[in-house]
């Protein structure tokens, strides 16, 4: 039984405490957790909260409902894009420059939980913790092509260093979406578990984060993922302007478009 449940910012992202491990659930399931500037700044604040607190161990991040985390809320980039707001998109994206900032550096060790589908902004979420435990049920896309789009939330830099890049290009140019086997033989998911044990098997592992030794795991994790802050600053600062001119093209309309009406897009490089 948690210790103790607090919903923050109009239930987008509930945080749950059991012994020294913090939950951070993220919850807008009717959204497949899409994210948006509200829940990139709810996530923000609560990692920068877990960093302070003493009695924070370890850190579990997943989803509420069928899926993990969709990427950027498409809705909201549709009418962004629309009444071309170029600058609603950048809030977002410099919420995940901080969110992949802070999952590098906290020194604490950050677990993903992955209940469902890890797409876009959503996989690169998954990517910025130390390590992922995932449903036979999840899957992994980098969707931003299909889209129009190009990879933001640390992406660019996580996903070559776990798989190389030639996979890394592969899963960049074609958007595709793979299975929690293939996900698991590429060592982007570390284990891979029956839906209807993934909460016991996560709790279990947490746990067992929470009980090793904290200066030492500090130690461990600022040398495996802290060592590059600038080198993963400079790919953040590169996502963000990138990003935003892609968002600005023609390409990425017919990108939004085309998902919206269900058919394939048709990209002309404008």
């Amino acid at each position: 039984m948690a210790e103790a449940a607090k919903t923050l910012s109009a239930n987008v992202l509930i945080e749950e405490r059991e012994g020294g491990v913090l939950t951070l659930r993220l919850n807008r399931p009717e959204r497949l957790n899409a994210l948006n500037v509200e829940l990139g700044e709810a996530l923000v604040n609560a990692l920068r909260h877990a960093a302070d607190e003493n009695g924070v161990r370890a850190i579990v991040v997943t989803g509420s409902g069928r899926a993990f985390c969709a990427g950027g809320d498409l809705a909201v980039l549709r009418d962004a894009r629309a009444r071309n707001a170029g600058h609603e998109l950048e809030s977002l994206v410099r919420s995940g420059k901080e969110i992949s900032l802070l999952l590098a550096t906290i020194p604490k060790p950050v677990m993903g939980s992955i209940n469902g589908s890890a797409a876009g902004g959503g996989a690169n979420l998954a990517l910025g913790c130390d390590f992922r435990i995932a449903s036979d049920q999840a899957s992994f896309g980098e969707s931003f092509a299909n889209l129009g789009l190009y990879p933001d939330f640390g992406g660019t830099y996580f996903l070559p260093r776990l798989v190389g890049p030639a996979r890394a290009a592969e899963l960049f140019y074609t958007g595709e979406m793979i299975s929690a086997s293939e996900a698991l033989r590429l060592g982007i998911y570390n284990r891979v578990v029956p839906a209807d044990r993934l909460a016991d098997e996560t709790r279990s592992l947490a746990a067992r984060l929470a009980a090793a030794p904290p200066i030492a795991a500090r130690f461990v994790k600022d040398r495996l993922f802290g060592t590059d802050r600038a080198a993963l600053e400079r790919a953040l600062d590169q996502e963000i302007e990138r990003q935003v001119q892609c968002f600005m093209s023609e390409d990425c309309a017919e990108g939004l478009t085309a998902f919206a009406e269900k058919r394939l897009p048709v990209f002309r490089g404008k």
